[in-house]
């Protein structure tokens, strides 16, 4: 784990652990499971309506994504965020769907911990597990080819994420091939895309967002040629890794215990809410009121788009962190958890990651 410090702060923290008990465990799954469900329900309404103009999804990508959900292109998997006290319902904060980081740290790492230090110590965590049997799945299913190439960033943490995929890629019997995003090329002859050799592709695995990849002109050759290229997370993950995605569930599921009130461009009146960007990413452009204060505020690069407005959910506070779980999604069963803890309200990329356990008793 190459990144375990961020700016001389250590971002892989074990000098304390979370235990969870029977209880947490089966309201963090039931939650999740209760949670992806309907996000999948939100998605087909939002397609079937054409609802795209909430999301700011550019007009070019519209029957691209339609596309590829009533296509049935395969999903992979996802990350909520989710706010838990250990006594209520856990609340969703937002759905990481398209490029969910703090991978290997949940699915390997945090194991590894757990082993070392409490030898035979159980923990809510299968992902890796999970992992492997979904590549298998869409493997022997013939949703997927047999080659798949994991295009990856300079950044470590992603390199090592995507490094991480492919590792259980291959582990369920698929052939896979490392290709940095700058060495995809475009063969205009016909009209795919190919590797530095030339070498056609027919399956990428990406760590890089649908609304960047479609910003420019690789993402014009990506929207009009889906049939000839799978995409993993697919096109139709634009939709639930925005987070208007939010305000469509409050509609149709008002009062569910899992949800948190949320509003385009508007909070209606909430004493106590956030303001987040639709694309935001690591804590960035984040606002929080409570009544007529601002009580804390993030800067970065967001907003332009719009932002939603979603109720304030206090998190939990020990020792003055507060933490976050991340429920992970593998195929369409939650299957482990991840928690990263700030001294703030706001979970940023300087947030640390603290392993857990679950107790016997």
């Amino acid at each position: 784990m190459v990144y375990h410090t961020h700016h001389d702060q250590p971002y892989w923290f074990e000098s304390a652990y979370y235990e969870l008990d029977a209880d947490d465990v089966e309201r963090l799954e039931e939650g999740t499971a209760e949670l992806h469900e309907m996000c999948l329900k939100a998605v087909d309404r939002v397609i079937s309506t054409k609802d795209f103009e909430r999301f700011k999804i550019p007009e070019k990508a519209w029957y691209s994504v339609a596309k590829s959900w009533t296509d049935h292109d395969p999903h992979l998997y996802g990350r909520f965020d989710l706010a838990y006290d250990g006594t209520n319902p856990p609340k969703m904060l937002e759905y990481n769907a398209d490029t969910p980081t703090a991978l290997l740290e949940a699915a390997v790492i945090q194991w590894q911990w757990s082993q070392a230090v409490y030898p035979g110590s159980d923990q809510f965590n299968s992902i890796w597990e999970h992992l492997v049997e979904r590549w298998r799945l869409l493997r022997e299913s013939g949703a997927l080819p047999e080659t798949i190439y994991f295009a990856h960033e300079e950044a470590l943490e992603d390199l090592m994420t995507v490094s991480l995929m492919r590792d259980s890629a291959l582990e369920a019997g698929l052939d896979t091939w490392g290709i940095h995003m700058q060495e995809i090329r475009w063969n205009a002859t016909d009209r795919r895309f190919v590797d530095a050799d030339e070498y056609p592709i027919d399956a990428f695995f990406k760590l890089y967002p649908w609304e960047w990849l479609i910003s420019d002109e690789f993402g014009n050759h990506a929207l009009l040629t889906m049939d000839a290229h799978q995409w993993i997370e697919p096109c139709w993950k634009m939709v639930l890794s925005n987070k208007a995605i939010l305000t469509v569930l409050w509609e149709m599921f008002p009062n569910n215990p899992n949800l948190l009130p949320a509003y385009s461009n508007s909070s209606r009146g909430m004493a106590n809410y956030v303001r987040k960007p639709l694309l935001s990413r690591e804590g960035a452009n984040i606002l929080i009121v409570e009544g007529a204060e601002t009580i804390e505020e993030t800067s970065g690069q967001y907003g332009e788009e719009g932002f939603i407005y979603q109720q304030l959910a206090p998190l939990p506070e020990f020792d003055g962190f507060r933490p976050v779980i991340g429920s992970w999604v593998v195929g369409d069963e939650p299957c482990g958890i991840g928690i990263r803890e700030s001294r703030g309200l706001i979970t940023t990329d300087l947030a640390q990651f603290v392993p857990h356990v679950i107790t016997s008793e």
